[in-house]
């Protein structure tokens, strides 16, 4: 088979890494990619939400699948055109990936259907939105409407932080906010495939959203990540896709807008059951690069099952390993990275026992030297007989990569290895 895919981070060198070991692949492209990728097959330079390019590479490859990787292709309408154009994809239409474009959508399709989920009102305007805030107690949960890449959700604390984060929403002509109930509880992670009749879960994993060690600073988009959950037990899954995601696909199906790809639901587990903090149409990043590594199976089959309606034969088998993700961020990520650093050592770092890097945003300088490009710009990922020993084996690769101007949480996993932040070793 020839595969396309589409992407150019963390999560995208991931999949390619896992698709460039089947046994089916003959061809394997990746657009636009990154240095990390260039070493699995050749790169096209064609953005991820280039429609018109992505379908051009294609057809021009003659693709037997296009796997998407980021939501905004999705979005864009990239598994719509290359319907038309008859060429499979595993990815979400874009009426169906509204159920991450938009939270404003999410959440009234979630109230419409009774998921459960924290009470929320919408807002087109900072007037409103501000009054909004005395008809609730804190703390406050206010999320951008469209994609942010993991970045668009405030926790305020106090009514002045809640308001400065409502006036900053609004700064832009056109936003749209939601502000949500405070949901106290672990949030975690939970992945399945769906062709659009049939639900196969993708395992679990918990992030970590905050910046810096002890869960402090911004949200970003995932500094690292760990699977399987031990806080998302098989009875809390199983109650998750009962009472969550096959009620969204049968709901989806029933509104002709059948889901076929990988539904991400992050859930808050509460002292009443798992409930939907939000939906995301891609696999997650961090998440997808441990996940990954804990698939024994063949990745392929599963997704042109997926695209083909045929999940309901299918199965994956996982090892009982752990696995866990570090971020390597540029300096001064999320706000504003700071790139052009040269990084060395990567393959030093691989070198060590169950260890994986993959590139997220990083360049090849004129000179042929690597170089942060991005915000997260490496993601370290291990395996391991159990947690603490994947932690320590990715702990030991960050450190012999010699990159003085990035950072990373030195504390990836400590929900399930300790008490609190303060506790980890």
């Amino acid at each position: 088979m020839k595969i396309l895919v589409v992407g150019q981070g963390g999560r995208e060198h991931a999949l390619a890494w896992k698709i460039s070991r089947s046994p089916l692949v003959t061809d394997l492209v990746c657009a636009p990619g990154n240095p990390g990728m260039a070493e699995l097959g050749p790169t096209e330079a064609v953005a991820a939400t280039d429609v018109a390019g992505q379908v051009d590479l294609a057809r021009r490859m003659a693709a037997d699948l296009v796997v998407v990787g980021p939501e905004a292709a999705l979005e864009a309408g990239l598994a719509d055109a290359l319907a038309d154009a008859g060429i499979a994809c595993f990815g979400a239409s874009a009426a169906a990936a509204r159920i991450e474009s938009s939270k404003a959508f999410m959440k009234g399709f979630a109230a419409r259907h009774g998921l459960p989920t924290a009470a929320f009102e919408v807002f087109e305007d900072a007037p409103a939105a501000l009054a909004g805030l005395e008809r609730r107690g804190g703390p406050w949960v206010i999320k951008a409407d469209g994609l942010a890449a993991g970045k668009g959700v405030t926790i305020a604390d106090t009514r002045e932080a809640a308001q400065a984060a409502i006036r900053d929403a609004f700064a832009q002509p056109g936003s749209r906010i939601v502000i949500e109930e405070f949901m106290a509880g672990e949030e975690a992670s939970l992945f399945a495939l769906s062709d659009g009749r049939t639900v196969m879960p993708f395992g679990a994993a918990q992030d970590h959203k905050r910046a810096f060690d002890g869960d402090e600073g911004p949200n970003t988009g995932g500094m690292g990540a760990y699977t399987p959950a031990p806080a998302l037990t098989v009875a809390l899954q199983n109650a998750a896709i009962e009472t969550i995601v096959m009620p969204t696909l049968a709901a989806m199906a029933a509104r002709g807008i059948p889901f076929r790809g990988v539904l991400f639901a992050g859930l808050m587990l509460t002292e009443s059951g798992p409930r939907l903090i939000e939906y995301n149409v891609r696999f997650g990043d961090p998440e997808c690069q441990a996940l990954l590594l804990r698939l024994q199976s063949d990745l392929l089959p599963a997704l042109v099952a997926a695209h083909d309606g045929a999940l309901d034969a299918f199965d994956l088998r996982w090892s009982a390993d752990a696995a866990i993700s570090v971020v390597l961020a540029a300096p001064g990520y999320p706000e504003a990275p700071r790139t052009g650093s040269v990084i060395r050592g990567l393959e030093r770092a691989g070198a060590v026992t169950n260890v994986r890097v993959y590139h997220a945003g990083t360049a090849l300088a004129a000179d042929g030297t690597l170089v942060a490009a991005g915000g997260r710009v490496l993601t370290v990922c291990a395996t391991g007989p159990t947690l603490r020993e994947a932690r320590d084996a990715a702990y030991r690769a960050v450190d012999l990569i010699q990159w003085p101007e990035g950072f990373c949480r030195r504390d990836i996993g400590w929900r399930a290895l300790c008490q609190s932040p303060a506790d980890h070793d």
